[in-house]
């Protein structure tokens, strides 16, 4: 081997070995961010949800008073700093604009800020923005690392995902089916690194799955359900992208930033003191119905009230969003999904006697609506089997994830994500 040869060959090794150790570090931090949110959310979430179904004049209050601090907290500490969600990071990677570290705080307060006072909205967005952040600080650290901006971004991403559902296949799928949409060797190398880290934090950390519930099987005859299933959360997903679309639009008109602050808190506070479901990620809802789903006998009421949730949900999410909070749809998606399925399942047993089981059509509804949110259907897949951390569904939510993509691309080609910047205020 010539000298030249042999230099070249230390030199690859050399970059090859920072990128494992930058990976590494990647990972770690971006778990632990993601982590930490994920904690410390859950924690007041509860504290402050707890309180407000007790004294329901917190229904007023929470809203105004988050909105408020996230404005002010953008105004003076983040100098005016606007978030914009996962939309910067495909900026990033598209061009060669960076990131700068200052979206680490701002998406973790905002997005915790946002929850816990109500916001009906999750924490998945900012934690994605936030953790894709810390890759792309990451490299501008070394001249070697500039040509891998989108794999370091995508190892952040991917560790900040397998942080939030458990699940580090969900991860690097979310990282490719959204962000990169490209495999490289650099890809792999840095992402699986970085969700192993990331998932072996969560082992050290003994985290639980977000959903515990027992699924025992599934029926061939459900599948003309399933199929049913996937059309209409391919249509809910349409009304979720619209809705954000058509409110930010309209709110992007209002020039006064209190006057958004204080329509956004009327509609929240008139929402939640209705529909308590609708009170931040809205898991706590999930939960509840997920318990007593097999004998909630289904009512006139009872119907009215579930399809009320579902028109709801994606305006006060959208309202959420375009007066300051700070989130996205993941959480919506979820949230719509579950109450979708335990709809069509309860109308299904009570009317025609088909005898579904109604916590399958819960998840499976999750997942269906996430994947044609974002088009991603295997993300969708493998993050709601590590939300519940069993995948006996697993080819019924796969058939039903691709049949509620490609129905919300044939209404509507668009995501919350892909739809032009130039059309949103």
């Amino acid at each position: 081997m010539n000298k030249t040869a042999q230099i070249k060959k230390n030199h690859q090794f050399i970059k090859f070995r920072k990128l494992v150790i930058v990976s590494i570090l990647i990972g770690f931090l971006s778990a632990f961010l993601g982590i930490s949110l994920k904690k410390i959310t859950e924690y007041y979430e509860e504290i402050f949800f707890h309180e407000v179904s007790i004294h329901p004049f917190f229904y007023i209050i929470f809203p105004v008073f988050g909105l408020s601090v996230i404005y002010f907290l953008r105004q003076y500490l983040f100098k005016k700093k606007e978030n914009k969600g996962i939309k910067e990071v495909f900026e990033s990677t598209q061009t060669k604009k960076n990131l700068p570290s200052y979206k680490i705080p701002s998406h973790f307060i905002n997005g915790l800020l946002t929850v816990i006072f109500g916001g009906s909205t999750g924490i998945e967005v900012s934690t994605v923005v936030a953790t894709a952040t810390i890759g792309s600080v990451a490299h501008e650290k070394e001249n070697v690392f500039r040509q891998y901006k989108t794999e370091l971004i995508c190892a952040g991403v991917a560790a900040g995902i397998t942080a939030l559902f458990s699940s580090p296949i969900a991860g690097v799928l979310f990282a490719f089916e959204v962000i990169s949409r490209k495999v490289t060797r650099a890809f792999l190398i840095s992402n699986l690194i970085a969700v192993s880290i990331a998932f072996g934090l969560l082992t050290i950390l003994k985290e639980e799955p977000l959903f515990v519930v027992s699924i025992t099987t599934w029926h061939l005859k459900a599948i003309p359900y399933f199929i049913l299933l996937g059309i209409l959360a391919g249509m809910n997903s349409v009304y979720l992208t619209k809705c954000v679309l058509f409110i930010k639009s309209q709110f992007g008109k209002i020039n006064k930033h209190y006057y958004k602050i204080i329509i956004g808190s009327a509609v929240l506070s008139i929402s939640l003191f209705f529909f308590p479901q609708l009170y931040g990620e809205g898991y706590h809802a999930i939960k509840g119905i997920f318990g007593t789903s097999n004998q909630l006998p289904l009512t006139i009421t009872l119907a009215l009230s579930f399809i009320a949730i579902l028109i709801l949900k994606p305006i006060v999410t959208s309202i959420t969003l375009a007066s300051g909070g700070d989130g996205g749809v993941f959480a919506p998606s979820l949230f719509i999904g579950a109450f979708l399925g335990l709809l069509l399942a309860s109308v299904l047993n009570t009317f025609f006697h088909v005898n579904v089981i109604p916590v399958n059509f819960m998840i499976i509804g999750m997942a269906a609506v996430l994947s044609a949110s974002i088009h991603a259907p295997f993300t969708a897949i493998f993050l709601v089997c590590g939300l519940t951390n069993d995948y006996t569904l697993f080819f019924p939510i796969l058939a039903v994830c691709l049949i509620s993509k490609y129905t919300a691309k044939a209404i509507y080609p668009y995501t919350v994500y892909s739809y032009s910047s130039t059309l949103i205020k």
